[in-house]
């Protein structure tokens, strides 16, 4: 199928065209001609699938074919889209630019964490369609700066992720001021219990797509898996950078004091990193993601919940330097690469005792990750140790039964050494390059 199947108006279709885009994505496919023929919708779809583009399209048509070009006053906000952070606020406002271009629509973005004075100036000057986190939004409606009794299309985006942030009373909030008579449209990447209550209360005899399941991950990611002692983690991590060829790489945490006392160890090490999470203001997690796409900064170490909404160009190394305790977690973070048909390649480094969420991961995706057995900080993997992480302090069992082999400080890792120990392969000792 090519988007010309879609039904798509001329400036729509060009604007793809410009784009480079010709296939839609299944999402798409399943998702715009429901929204452009004014159904609700629930989507259960991951980030990377193309479900920006599978609402945003149908939003840009439908308000295009109702816009009256000899209207007159500020324009009233007909859609909304609300989602849980500034990336993704931004990463959404890009996607409106980019097919919106032949059309006369103006959106904006709003978020928190920055001054509202921009922010308020293109208000009031009028918008077709506003994207918001829902901290801003609620502010601004409550000093009067917004009114959404025009809305005619709401979207809620990664409901899941709102859950997580803590922001599902903020969505409640915002409901109870919507007009009654609304499309809704409600994406997310999983369906716990309190997200399919909170879809109830705002979908209407829904349709509903769901699309590449969450245990699914691409066959154009080579995954490997280092087991290693925690305290060898540092040193694992500066052996792989030490490989010219990776120019950026993203690298994840299960903390935020974690990813910080990452970036703090390679910084010493002269290796520019920076860390995005929570913890960050708005300003300085969006200036480390453009340093990152820049290539200015080589290692960007990212929490899961700030991780999403990351949308990088051929971002070729992702690194799990703590495995995540949540299996489809995994498929998350490693998703950030191999998008697009293009190639890419995800390390882990697991320790003793988070062998137990490697279990769960193994068993989710339905397959072994290749352990790459010979590096210089390899250990025996220990699975009588199922304690998970509790602490900063390993346990005395775990200590026992590491037996990281001793190397002279002259000795090097032998590049030709592949997963299998074989010398007639010619692979990278940690895995190879993606090429």
């Amino acid at each position: 199928m090519l988007f010309e199947s879609l039904n798509l108006i001329e400036p729509i279709r060009l604007a793809l065209a410009a784009e480079g885009y010709t296939t839609p994505t299944p999402i798409q496919q399943q998702a715009i001609p429901i929204v452009l023929a004014g159904k609700d919708l629930i989507g259960v779809a991951q980030t990377g699938t193309g479900k920006t583009a599978a609402f945003s399209i149908p939003i840009i048509q439908q308000l295009y074919q109702k816009v009256d070009t000899n209207r007159k006053g500020k324009r009233k906000i007909k859609a909304l889209i609300v989602t849980p952070t500034r990336e993704l606020a931004i990463q959404i406002g890009e996607s409106l630019a980019a097919y919106g271009a032949n059309t006369d629509l103006k959106y904006s973005v709003i978020f928190g964490g920055v001054k509202q004075g921009k922010q308020t100036e293109e208000l009031q000057q009028g918008v077709d369609i506003l994207v918001a986190t829902p901290g801003r939004l609620l502010d601004l409606i409550g000093q009067g700066i917004i009114n959404l009794s025009s809305i005619e299309i709401f979207v809620l985006d990664e409901a899941d992720r709102m859950l997580d942030m803590g922001f599902v009373h903020d969505v409640k909030r915002l409901i109870k001021l919507l007009p009654t008579k609304r499309q809704s449209l409600f994406f997310s990447a999983t369906m716990p219990d309190e997200i399919v209550k909170l879809s109830a209360t705002i979908l209407n005899n829904p349709s509903s797509v769901s699309v590449t399941p969450v245990s699914s991950t691409a066959d154009t990611i080579k995954q490997f898996l280092y087991h290693v002692d925690k305290k060898d983690k540092n040193a694992l991590l500066l052996e792989i950078l030490k490989d010219s060829n990776i120019e950026t790489v993203l690298v994840f945490t299960r903390t935020k004091h974690g990813a910080d006392k990452v970036v703090k160890m390679l910084s010493g090490k002269n290796i520019k990193a920076e860390a995005i999470h929570g913890n960050k203001a708005q300003n300085a997690r969006q200036r480390a993601l453009n340093n990152f796409k820049s290539k200015e900064t080589r290692v960007l170490v990212a929490t899961d919940i700030a991780a999403r909404g990351i949308d990088v160009d051929d971002l070729a190394y992702v690194i799990n330097y703590e495995i995540p305790n949540i299996p489809e977690t995994y498929v998350h973070r490693i998703g950030r690469t191999g998008r697009a048909g293009s190639n890419g390649i995800a390390f882990s480094f697991c320790e003793n005792e988070e062998l137990t969420y490697l279990k769960d991961i193994q068993r989710l995706i339905g397959k072994k990750i290749p352990v790459i057995e010979e590096h210089p900080y390899a250990v025996k993997p220990n699975y009588g140790v199922v304690a998970p992480p509790q602490n900063n302090n390993r346990n005395k069992e775990s200590r026992q039964n590491s037996n990281r082999p001793k190397q002279s400080n002259t000795s090097k890792p032998n590049p030709n050494a592949s997963t299998e120990g074989s010398s007639k392969s010619k692979k990278k000792w940690y895995g190879g390059s993606r090429k």
